[in-house]
């Protein structure tokens, strides 16, 4: 088991490798593809871009079991909106991977008859789902820490404290103040909260995109993708900056 879970870890760094150059190439390809002098280099760009998504199928199989075994480790967590987020966004997820896979042996000639529209829009709902459940344990974890942060200033008894909570409430002209300033707060104190809820934000633009909901532009697509994927990097890297699943 420990040799999986060592394979599934590599995968996924190169997965994200492989993802940052590929949203690199996207960006930069729009950035400059209305400059009559850089048409090769757009094209070797596009083609650069094909090759990493192409490249990245090859750790679909080890994705889609460490999604099928974190839903399965989520499952066991004792909080329950926690563990129904969770469990809900994985098993999207590796439903997401399937779908991936089926749309790889149409492109490689293996399942020709296949219904290239309808699978990929299905991929789309099932990537588009498990980040809207990542985004809602994002949100159960900051309104947690926001209930528990108003608790701890209610029954705060020392002079200094009080102090500066007086302060504040001075420069605070309202609610909504109130609430940015402790949205900020709780985000800078913790960091494994915040880049989860920038990397799911980032990967929204994609599905949302490709869904109709809301249309943007390669360029956008292809910058949040490079900063999802760097989060992701640095994340694997760094374990202790990354949100317990």
């Amino acid at each position: 088991m420990e040799g999986f879970v060592n394979f599934t870890n590599r995968s996924q760094g190169r997965d994200q490798l492989f993802r940052a150059t590929q949203y690199t190439c996207m960006l930069l390809s729009y950035l400059i593809e209305n400059k009559a002098d850089k048409k090769k280099l757009v094209m070797k760009l596009k083609q650069l871009e094909s090759s990493m998504s192409s490249g990245r199928k090859m750790f679909r199989l080890g994705n889609t079991v460490h999604a099928l075994v974190a839903a399965r480790r989520a499952a066991e967590l004792p909080d329950v909106v926690t563990r129904l987020c969770l469990m809900a966004s994985h098993l999207s997820r590796a439903l997401y991977l399937m779908c991936d896979t089926v749309l790889w042996l149409r492109s490689v000639g293996l399942q020709p008859h296949i219904d290239k529209s309808k699978w990929h829009k299905w991929a789309t709902k099932c990537y588009y789902c498990s980040l809207l459940m990542n985004l809602a344990r994002d949100w159960y974890e900051i309104s947690w820490r926001l209930e528990q942060a108003a608790l701890e200033e209610k029954t705060k008894e020392d002079s200094s404290w009080q102090k500066h909570s007086e302060e504040l409430r001075g420069v605070k002209s309202d609610g909504l103040h109130n609430f940015l300033h402790q949205l900020f707060q709780i985000l800078k104190r913790n960091p494994p909260v915040l880049l989860d809820l920038v990397k799911n934000l980032c990967d929204l633009s994609g599905p949302l995109d490709t869904l109709g909901i809301y249309k943007t532009s390669p360029g956008v697509i292809g910058f949040c993708g490079l900063l999802s994927s760097l989060v992701g990097i640095l994340t694997l890297a760094s374990p202790h900056l990354k949100l317990k699943q």
